[in-house]
């Protein structure tokens, strides 16, 4: 069988396995939202039912990872990797899959049929009353899964082989990468010392692997991997307890709510909302001037607070915008700092998926999470709009006024028509959080419900963009939790080298300043969200720093929502600041690096001033109650 059609049936398997994902996407929405009505209704519900739904969740990002795989939605640095020949990028593929994922899947494997087999011989069932029975077929799923991944792993290996011009290229590299193996094995096999900490080494390997364009969740497995095979006091022992670890990510309820909101913002960014907001709100604000880009901000604020997904918010104002302000003679700088900003408002305002992480991994109520982002949130918005109308008021022609003859009280009706849907399934979805009626699962689920609603009033709902919404979510959900095993795994590793003793001796007994760990912690965050996305920093860091936090006594839902203002900041941060390849890739030749650059720096000033308001008046962020 010629290689290529191997791969082909290798893609099918994946390809299937997705598209049953992403319709259980849809089955879970259905299920969550029923479940929730009837017990809030009826006073009905069901142990089974509620299991169920973890199930099928689990299942959506474990078949989603070799589809993720698949279609290349398992996220990289991509600041020089854009910038390689085809040949580098293939050769790169071929080392990911053959050096960083089979190996560190083989090993999980191995672990999770043991715990599997486990569970079958002791017959183990449910611990709530009421539950499933045959608890080992949830855990075979996770067996199943990495089979997937490792049969696309190899389908990856045939298709970026066969598309490699130069051949050559590779047999150098792997003797090269062979006489690296052989040092670094005589260098255990005799017992050597490390020159330096291995601590500093596993970050530095994963730093340069990730900079270097390697998918990051395989960066993270493959380097703990190494790791626990050449450190004496680590060992693949370790990693046994990986799968025991992943199973109890897969019945986390809390990180149900991350496929929900993020489902429900694909169906709000393709129901033709976000055109129809800006184009209502830049009539009834275009007037003033300014008015185009402090309509972009109010948008952006509502594309936050309804989809709560950083890059499309800013792609979709790019495209639909940019154009338009540019047509209006606005400040190539101030439209794309507009943009740029408005649409990273998703990182902060609720329902953030930085703060469903956060709050899992911080063992904090998302619930309050979302309470505490509000005033911050507002207080962004009011900043930049101040300083637009300022910037305006100085120099008029940067931001013109735009004249209309349409009556004032037929676009106030269009804006009202536009406005009043989404701000009503905002107020839906986060007032039932936050009135504690609703988890934040079961409200994204009812918030699912609530786009469908809105799709069909604005003519958009189709099967299409059903199927479109739920395979995108399983692509995305998959890259996440691909990231948390990976991380998970790197954590275990660098626990185990005494990492995380070194940060807390360090951080309360070197320094024994809470305000310094602060400013520390701060700068490493920000620095890190330069080079990569707010999930790694989430899963890798944050943990890290969680028991600091506790020893110096500071408010852990202060400390996480400072850490979301940063992770913001950082994402408009020249030169990698994520928001701005978005817009860049999403404009084309429309606006210049340099504007856009000019552009966000007004915004990123801004941010720091308000994360100081934050810092100085910490009380600020329980006005909507702790």
């Amino acid at each position: 069988m010629h290689k290529t059609q191997f791969s082909y049936y290798l893609d099918a398997v994946s390809k299937y396995a997705g598209i049953f994902a992403a319709f259980l996407v849809v089955l879970l929405s259905l299920l969550v939202a029923y479940d929730a009505g009837m017990r809030y209704l009826f006073s009905e519900g069901s142990i089974a039912l509620q299991e169920v739904e973890w199930h099928l969740f689990d299942m959506i990002f474990l078949l989603g990872l070799s589809y993720a795989l698949k279609h290349d939605k398992h996220v990289r640095v991509d600041i020089f990797f854009e910038r390689y020949s085809p040949d580098v990028k293939h050769l790169l593929q071929i080392l990911s899959m053959l050096f960083l994922l089979i190996p560190f899947s083989l090993i999980f494997l191995n672990d999770a049929l043991d715990m599997t087999v486990q569970s079958y011989l002791q017959h183990e069932v449910s611990p709530d009353p009421g539950g499933l029975g045959s608890r080992w077929i949830i855990k075979a799923v996770l067996v199943f899964s990495f089979v997937l991944l490792i049969m696309q792993a190899l389908s990856e290996i045939l298709k970026a082989y066969h598309r490699l011009e130069n051949k050559k290229l590779l047999f150098r590299v792997m003797v090269v990468i062979g006489i690296l193996a052989g040092l670094v094995y005589l260098a255990w096999f005799n017992r050597m010392a490390f020159w330096f900490d291995p601590v500093f080494l596993m970050f530095a390997m994963a730093l340069v692997l990730l900079m270097l364009g390697f998918q990051v969740a395989f960066v993270f497995a493959g380097t703990a991997l190494f790791f626990a095979l050449i450190a004496d006091e680590v060992g693949l022992h370790v990693l046994e307890m990986l799968p025991y670890r992943t199973y109890g990510i897969m019945g986390n309820v809390t990180l149900m709510a991350v496929p929900l909101f993020i489902f429900m913002g694909l169906i709000l960014e393709k129901s033709k909302m976000a055109e129809n907001l800006l184009s209502s709100m830049g009539k009834l604000f275009g007037q003033v001037r300014g008015g185009l880009a402090i309509s972009v901000v109010i948008v952006g604020a509502i594309l936050a607070a309804s989809t709560g997904i950083v890059g499309a918010s800013v792609v979709m104002m790019s495209l639909i915008a940019l154009p338009l302000m540019l047509k209006h003679n606005y400040s190539p700088a101030l439209a794309s700092g507009s943009i740029a900003a408005s649409g990273t408002l998703g990182q902060l305002i609720p329902p953030s998926i930085v703060l469903i992480v956060l709050g899992d991994q911080m063992h904090l109520s998302v619930g309050d999470l979302f309470k505490a982002a509000v005033v911050p949130g507002l207080l962004l918005i009011i900043l930049y709009i101040l300083y637009i109308l300022i910037f305006a008021y100085f120099k008029k022609d940067a931001a013109p006024a735009i004249v209309s003859d349409e009556p004032y009280v037929e676009v106030l009706k269009e804006a009202l028509k536009a406005i009043i849907p989404p701000l009503l399934l905002i107020g839906a979805v986060l007032g039932s959080i936050f009135a504690g009626i609703a988890s934040p699962t079961e409200s994204a689920a009812i918030g699912v419900l609530g786009a469908f609603v809105l799709a069909a009033y604005n003519r958009a709902f189709s099967l299409e963009l059903v199927r479109y919404a739920s395979i995108e979510t399983v692509k995305l959900t998959a890259m996440i939790f691909m990231i948390l095993i990976g991380a998970t795994a790197f954590s275990l590793v660098f626990n185990e080298l005494g990492g995380g003793d070194m940060a807390l001796h360090f951080f309360s007994e070197d320094m024994a300043d809470k305000w310094t760990f602060i400013l520390i912690a701060m700068l490493v965050i920000f620095l890190l969200g330069f080079f990569i996305d707010f999930i790694e920093i989430a899963f890798v860091v944050v943990p890290i720093l969680v028991p600091i936090v506790a020893s110096f006594g500071i408010d852990p839902i202060w400390f996480a929502i400072l850490i979301a203002m940063n992770l913001q900041a950082s994402f408009l941060t020249p030169p990698f600041g994520f928001a701005l390849f978005y817009l860049k890739g999403a404009a084309g030749d429309k606006v210049s690096t340099g504007a856009i650059y000019k552009g966000v720096i007004p915004f990123i000033l801004l941010q720091v001033l308000a994360l100081g308001i934050i810092v100085l008046f910490p009380d600020l962020i329980y006005i909507f109650g702790k």
